[in-house]
């Protein structure tokens, strides 16, 4: 099955998911040497982010999520996409100067929300974002 939605930033990738049940902000809630949540009081406390296909409903607040999020792509340890419900100009950002300053390129897209449903059963997912044309596909593997 293929799933349309919109890039917000480049690239391609495949993974098995991370579905979040909440919001989280990268910001005092990821650990940027492990990619591990660290927010004790979010739902998927202890689980890593590193090499996920990471699918959640938002981000939550903070403008230094952005560079958190950058960290990790730089140390090995982040998410290799991030499929959103609603656009998120934070984790974007993050994405895109990881992009710039270590070549460490994520897509970052915002699919509809019968998407979201389908992207958050799946177990497996790959995920292309044209920055150009603002498409992205991302595609249920099982």
């Amino acid at each position: 099955m293929t799933l349309t939605g919109e890039a917000l930033t480049p690239g391609q990738a495949r993974g098995m998911t991370l579905v979040l049940d909440e919001p989280i902000s990268f910001w005092g809630g990821v650990d940027e040497n492990t990619g591990r949540v660290t927010d004790t009081r979010h739902p998927q406390s202890g689980a890593s982010v590193a090499g996920m296909i990471l699918v959640l409903q938002c981000g939550r607040g903070s403008s230094s999520s952005s560079s958190v999020l950058a960290e990790c792509l730089r140390n090995g340890v982040g998410p290799a996409a991030i499929v959103l419900a609603e656009p998120d100009p934070i984790l974007a950002l993050g994405a895109l100067v990881a992009g710039e300053l270590y070549g460490t390129e994520i897509p970052v897209v915002v699919v509809p929300s019968n998407a979201y449903a389908a992207c958050s059963a799946a177990r497996e997912l790959t995920v292309e974002a044209d920055l150009g044309s603002r498409r992205a596909l991302v595609r249920i593997v099982n």
